[in-house]
């Protein structure tokens, strides 16, 4: 099992490598940085609730591990 600290930063860093490539896809589809970037927080911030609860649901399940 992962700390609470551990998941919150893969999680932060996952999350903003999300941010970069959706503000990436928001400007290339609209041609608007302010839309673009509007797009890529609310993904982000979507995103990285999502994925923090996910990751402490999966560190609470013991399937499939191999724990010495």
């Amino acid at each position: 099992m992962e700390t609470r600290t551990r998941s919150l930063v893969k999680a932060v860093i996952w999350s903003a490598l999300g941010f970069l490539v959706m503000a990436l896809v928001g400007l290339a589809f609209t041609g608007s940085l302010a839309v673009g970037g509007v797009m890529a927080v609310l993904n982000t911030v979507i995103g990285l609730i999502t994925y923090v609860l996910y990751e402490r649901l999966w560190a609470r399940i013991s399937w499939g591990r191999l724990d010495a």
